[in-house]
């Protein structure tokens, strides 16, 4: 290691800390020791420093402490010809200067609170393009990617290419991978974010490449990112910083790639970044530390080509990671699925509304189709001018030793998400209302709607292949092809649907846990019936026998409900033997149908969560999307903070949205006739399954009754409304006896 990083590193560790030692006195002058400071919409405060320190920056006086830990971490200047080729001090200044950068961001958002977009996307219209730190909704919703391995890590680009055509090869190239691109800092004025809008690449998180700020210090947002879901999925617990680097070094896997001349400031943010495992690539001609300790491989790499940056990066990191080599003339992965056809960019369009767009997968037998066969049936999109919108029939038949007809709802929802994947079309819905967009993009590299049926039958193969062996795609595109597909889709729709809505929970005796999550909430236990679906509302109990039937030794095991020991709250004891065994004796029994009296346990991935209202005799339910106060006292990043570490919560529960109109939902407990609140946004969204459910239940009009935040967001305030429509809760026994 040479003496030239080693001062470079720790002379940017200086500035940096002195630099923000001097905005925090300006900011003391400025506003009151008290005044709270924090990235908006968080619970981790400023998460590097609380994760890492176990320090709660709350108010501006909070930040004394922490900035002069830093200041203590900063090691002597390199002298002379004596240096010592140690990395210790380099890490030492690095982390220094990262925990100033926290610090840094967090007065930028209390001077310009306007700065950053509270938001997943990006308004280029309005020139602002920085989305600063992931609230809690973005980060609950993209972190658990790093777990389930949809996200294998991440690219941290810093500064700018030579041009936006290398900015755009590189990002696309990641992309391929499946990877997030996290954009931060410029060279001379210039980055990469801007670099892709210039070249007409789409980001914000839905694009997976997101740019959180114009300096070097919005690069800290990233590291954030990457401790949060270790403290929200990993369990590690604030403070515990060897834990919090070695988990970030195991699973998160992401690197630096330094785009333009490395000044001392980003030599610090490289070297800080080394403390995670993190190692850091350079196009230009910077001093290197090749051998291998604190990464997996070398920590600094130098001069690397443009054209071999993406692959050399992936070495270095050692990601493992599978790219899918399918034969259509358009990239292909999940970094595509967020991305939108917008009317200026349209070459045509099927089904939303302007024509009819039906997808139908069935169950064939092994000598009825051929594996492989792509056809379609009437005109493709090179025979139709540009603007056109026409109908779309996909008819995919699928033969399988160990295939059944239950599964075919389950391959033809991953219709919706492979057709995402591919780049520059879009697809919106299933079933009867799919809709689908194709660029102009798209048209230009040769796309045509054969590649649909390559793409589904390659992917269908890949991830199916236990129960999958033949695989034909039709795709019809004349009008009474399509009809004739439709007709006999919603036959199919509506068999399925009565199949699954007819089924109780005494009409099995499996049911099937999913213990997907422990490696973040190791106790808990998720077991799903028919009338009780995941907390994540990923699975139901169609989807977990079908992942049962994909791999026997995966997260859906069988469970056998044995003898039943309470019908009303919902106990059995083949239930209860299993969980006890899968919690490693930490959970000994739960009820299904029960938030007062030993409740299932909840991981930090449920949809919603209902808390108990004692004043209104009620309860609420309030989701991840929404931000709000609620009756309880608590938002939903608080209640999943309190309760999501699987833990069986008294009084609150996780589950679907899904789950909410089911027949045992809180059966034990009143049911549905207990709900008294939930916010405006989810009770629209299920608005028709409450009317069905209430009319059930002898109140046709439950859905007016319950009260949201246009109402209230306290018991006080909803009291006299649930009084004057005469909510049934109201005379229901005490919910707490």
């Amino acid at each position: 290691m040479s003496r030239l990083v080693a001062f470079a590193a720790i002379q940017g560790g200086y500035n940096i800390v002195s630099k923000v030692e001097g905005m925090y006195k300006k900011a003391l002058a400025t506003y009151n020791a008290d005044t709270k400071v924090g990235f908006p919409n968080t619970a981790y405060y400023l998460p590097v420093i609380y994760s890492l320190l176990g320090m709660k920056v709350e108010t501006l006086e909070d930040m004394k402490k922490p900035l002069d830990f830093a200041r203590g971490l900063l090691p002597p200047h390199v002298k002379g010809s004596h240096h010592l080729p140690y990395l210790g001090p380099l890490l030492d200044a690095g982390m220094a200067a990262l925990f100033a950068f926290e610090i840094q961001e967090a007065i930028r958002y209390l001077n310009e609170p306007d700065f950053y977009l509270h938001s997943e996307d990006i308004d280029q219209d309005a020139g602002k393009i920085w989305l600063g730190a992931a609230d809690d909704t973005v980060f609950r919703k993209r972190g658990v990617e790093f777990v389930d391995g949809s996200a294998p890590g991440f690219a941290a680009i810093v500064g700018a290419a030579p041009n936006p055509e290398i900015a755009k090869l590189i990002v696309e190239e990641y992309q391929k991978r499946s990877l997030y691109i996290f954009l931060a800092a410029n060279q001379n004025g210039t980055t990469v974010a801007e670099q892709l809008l210039e070249a007409g690449v789409q980001i914000g998180w839905n694009t997976r490449i997101v740019p959180f700020g114009p300096d070097i210090s919005s690069a800290i947002f990233a590291l954030g990112f990457a401790n949060r879901a270790a403290m929200a999925f990993g369990g590690i617990k604030p403070g515990d910083y060897k834990r919090m680097l070695l988990y970030n070094k195991d699973r998160v896997f992401a690197f630096v790639n330094a785009l333009g001349e490395v000044n001392a400031e980003w030599a610090a943010a490289a070297a800080g970044c080394v403390n995670w495992g993190f190692p850091t690539l350079s196009d230009t001609d910077i001093p290197e530390i090749l051998p291998t300790g604190i990464c997996t491989y070398e920590h600094v790499v130098a001069n690397v080509p443009h054209d071999e940056m993406v692959q050399r990066s992936v070495e270095v990191r050692g990601l493992k990671v599978t790219v899918s080599k399918i034969d259509i003339p358009c990239s292909f992965g999940p970094a595509y699925e967020g991305e939108r056809v917008r009317g200026a960019d349209l070459y045509c369009q099927m089904g939303g509304g302007k024509s009819t767009a039906t997808e139908l997968v069935k169950m064939a037998e092994m000598n009825e189709i051929e594996d492989g066969k792509v056809e379609v049936i009437g005109p493709d999109i090179k025979d139709i001018k540009p603007g056109t919108s026409f109908s779309l029939g996909i008819y995919v038949q699928i033969a399988g030793r160990e295939f059944q007809t239950d599964f075919e709802p389950i391959l033809e929802r991953q219709i919706h998400h492979l057709v995402n994947y591919i780049q520059s079309v879009m697809h919106i819905g299933q079933r009867d209302i799919a809709w689908v967009r194709v660029s102009k993009a798209a048209v230009e590299k040769g796309f045509s709607l054969k590649d649909i049926g390559v793409v589904l039958h390659a992917k269908f193969h890949q991830d199916f292949q236990k129960i999958v062996d033949k695989v034909q795609v039709t795709l019809y595109t004349k009008q009474e092809d399509v009809d004739k597909l439709t007709k006999r889709a919603r036959e199919e729709y509506r068999t399925r649907d009565e199949r699954v809505e007819k089924m109780t929970d005494e009409s099995v005796e499996t049911y099937y846990s999913c213990t997907l999550c422990q490696s973040f909430a190791p106790n808990h236990v998720c077991t799903v019936s028919p009338e009780r679906t995941g907390l994540c509302g990923a699975y139901n109990w169609m989807d977990c026998k079908a992942s049962f039937e994909i791999n026997p030794t995966g997260p859906n095991q069988p469970i056998e409900k044995g003898e039943c020991l309470d019908p009303v709250l919902g106990q059995w004891k083949g239930v209860n033997d299993f969980i006890f065994k899968a919690s490693r004796g930490a959970v000994t029994h739960y009820n299904f149908y029960s938030m007062i009296k030993d409740p299932m346990t909840t991981c930090g991935c449920c949809e919603a969560i209902a808390a108990t209202l004692p004043t209104c005799n009620g309860v609420m339910t309030v989701h991840r999307d929404y931000s709000g106060e609620t009756p309880c006292g608590m938002k939903f990043t608080t209640l999943a903070g309190v309760m999501g570490g699987g833990a069986s919560s008294p009084g609150f529960v996780g589950h679907s949205k899904f789950n909410i109109t089911q027949g045992k939902f809180l059966k034990g407990d009143g049911g549905l006739l207990r709900m008294v609140w939930m916010p405006k946004s989810l009770k629209e969204e299920i608005k028709d399954r409450i009317i069905k459910r209430g009319t059930a239940l002898g109140y046709p009009n439950l859905y007016d009754m319950i009260a949201d935040e246009t109402v209230g967001i306290t018991e006080e305030e909803i009291m006299p409304f649930l009084q004057k429509v005469g909510h049934p809760a109201l005379t229901m026994p005490s919910l707490l006896e």
